[in-house]
């Protein structure tokens, strides 16, 4: 497990844009943590990096349950937190999401069995006046290798 500290809304931007360009077809970030932990503002920060407009409008998608975005390759991003059946994530196209995209997983202990063995974890705790964030499972390693050490 990696860990790195974000003191402020601003390092979780900065943590999410220093992870975005390193993120491939495939990969599933799981964003786990309490209400107010930052999971909505990487998301955001993550998206718009990875489609290089830092003005683009990324609305949450706790009442839609996912946005989809066009990038290569594009971007999914769920929130589970109103999801009533995991199974409900077949519908929202799951499947596709993880085969040919990047999720980004809000909420995901809603998702059931059909989240990812290899997903990563992205895990966001308060600590003092800012955010711990440890990064495990999937490429969390490798990924972790090529952050900077502060934010």
């Amino acid at each position: 497990m990696n860990t790195v500290f974000l003191a402020d809304e601003r390092a979780t931007i900065a943590f999410a844009e220093s992870l975005a360009p390193h993120l491939q077809a495939g990969d599933c970030l799981l964003l786990d943590g309490d209400l107010g932990m930052g999971k909505s503002t990487f998301a955001r920060a993550l998206i718009r990096a990875r489609l290089g407009d830092p003005a683009l409008d990324v609305p949450s998608p706790t009442f839609t349950l996912v946005q989809v975005y066009d990038g290569d390759p594009p971007l999914w991003h769920f929130d589970l937190y109103r999801l009533s059946d995991a199974d409900e994530l077949i519908e929202l196209g799951i499947d596709e999401a993880l085969a040919d995209g990047i999720s980004l997983i809000e909420w995901p202990g809603r998702g059931g069995d059909l989240l990812p063995d290899d997903a990563i974890s992205i895990a966001f705790e308060e600590e003092g006046d800012g955010r711990r964030v440890a990064l495990s499972g999937g490429r969390s390693a490798e990924l972790a290798k090529v952050l900077p050490p502060s934010f």
